[in-house]
């Protein structure tokens, strides 16, 4: 294990990044599809070959206005997004060559317009018709942008005293770090989008209120907790929500920072954000980290890709792997996080030759997906999941209720949310704001 007290720290970039030499040779690559099945593949169908032209050409400008038209949140995007399943993942040279680097470039792009205060959306002409929209993450934002583009007003309210929902306390730090996160939203309200913050709906603000000030309402509140699993010793400290993990870790939590220094972590779960968690864990100093599965590898959620990036820090998959006791801990150190004392495990459960295992585990995490969250419970257009269910643009069976993001999908990128709250606002502007203005341009 000596060669993971090389691994990169917990804030270093996992896609530094390009030097504009860089960029110009890696933006003559293209071939410039016509068809292309980058743009095909982008869920904002971004303009790939247009962009990355722009920027071989050195309008990097031209290049930035091309992204941020189709993906306000462009810049986050090209952090966050999975390329290589996406956008690079269809290249034509990934066959042949190794795929363009169109994160990497579109990032590019977005960090020269940032860096030169260049407008990331112009408002149109004033129409009449106001939306209230719940929640400053990336489908609240993304709604709010189309509709100030098309000139009609947009309140964003949020319980958080930070807005950006996820990208700033929930997507892993060598991602897309909390400054990154807060500077795109920054860019937008410069922009005219208005944000208030630590408004809790059904608590600060009623829903009746909301309704009564507004033409329409948009919920992107995201999801809830994670849910516990169910087995002794969960409720002690020392056991993470896989959430709470990484938002403390983008926070800068001294004692839980401290604690990780050669600690022994487990986390429980196999999609994309347990990833993030065990990568987390080993780039902030971790000696042992260990990703449990309940079934086979096949069936993870995660993207190979991600797997892949774990396993280069050193994380141990234990595929088939049951948790079955947490051990109790003992007292937090001065200045550390509280630890727990082990964690039992079942290897093989119901294969016929299953055996019990206990992990010398100082800190376990869970990241076995999120239940709905709170607010949904006192809206009338849910599921029973706790999922709001909407159609593809965002309507629901409340005609003056749209929604997006992981609410309605139950999770996923920032790139599918971004898509989610700029389609509800075109069927809220047909649907509803157009309308009203038709009607006040009638009664003049």
């Amino acid at each position: 294990m000596a060669e993971r007290f090389h691994l990169p720290t917990l804030a270093q970039e996992l896609r530094p990044p390009l030097s504009t030499d860089e960029a110009l040779a890696e933006a003559n690559r293209c071939l410039f599809c016509y068809d292309a099945p980058c743009t095909r593949a982008c869920p904002t169908h971004i303009d790939v070959p247009l962009f990355i032209k722009q920027i071989a050409t050195s309008n990097t400008s031209g290049s930035a206005r091309t992204i941020l038209q189709s993906n306000i949140l462009g810049a986050s995007c090209a952090r966050v997004c999975p390329t290589e399943v996406l956008c690079e993942g269809a290249c034509v040279l990934t066959d042949q060559h190794r795929p363009i680097k169109i994160g990497p470039l579109q990032r590019f792009a977005t960090d020269h317009a940032q860096a030169a205060g260049l407008p990331i959306l112009t408002p149109g002409p004033r129409q009449r018709g106001s939306v209230g929209i719940i929640g400053a993450g990336p489908a609240g934002l993304a709604c709010a942008a189309e509709l100030l583009r098309q000139g009609y007003q947009a309140v964003i309210y949020d319980a958080a005293p930070q807005a950006g929902g996820l990208n700033t306390v929930g997507v892993a730090q060598y991602k897309l770090t909390p400054t990154a996160a807060l500077a795109e939203v920054a860019w937008l309200e410069r922009a005219g989008l208005e944000i208030r913050r630590g408004v809790r709906i059904g608590t600060d603000l009623s829903l009746a209120s909301l309704e009564a000030a507004h033409d329409a309402v948009f919920v992107g509140v995201g999801m809830g907790s994670i849910p516990g699993i169910g087995i002794e010793g969960e409720a002690q400290p020392g056991v993470w929500d896989a959430l709470d993990f990484i938002a403390a870790l983008k926070a800068g939590d001294a004692a839980l920072l401290a604690t990780l220094k050669g600690a022994q972590v487990a986390v429980i779960g196999g999609g994309n954000t347990s990833i993030d968690v065990t990568t987390q864990a080993a780039r902030a100093g971790a000696h042992k980290t260990w990703l449990l599965y309940r079934r086979g590898p096949e069936h993870m959620s995660a993207y190979v890709h991600e797997i892949e990036l774990t396993l280069s820090h050193g994380t141990e998959l234990l595929c088939y792997a049951t948790p079955r006791r947490i051990l109790p801990g003992p007292a937090a150190a001065p200045g550390h996080a509280a630890q727990v004392g082990g964690l039992e495990i079942e290897l093989g459960a119901g294969s016929g030759q299953s055996e019990t295992r206990t992990l010398p585990a100082t800190l376990v995490v869970r990241a076995t997906g999120q239940r709905g969250a709170a607010l949904t419970a006192l809206l009338p257009v849910l599921s029973e999941q706790g999922v709001v269910k909407a159609d593809d643009w965002g309507r629901t069976s409340n005609p003056k209720y749209y929604a997006g993001g992981d609410c309605v999908s139950g999770g996923q990128e920032v790139v599918h949310a971004a898509r989610d709250g700029k389609r509800a606002a075109q069927a809220m502007i047909t649907d509803i704001l157009s309308k009203l203005h038709t009607a006040s341009a009638a009664s003049r």
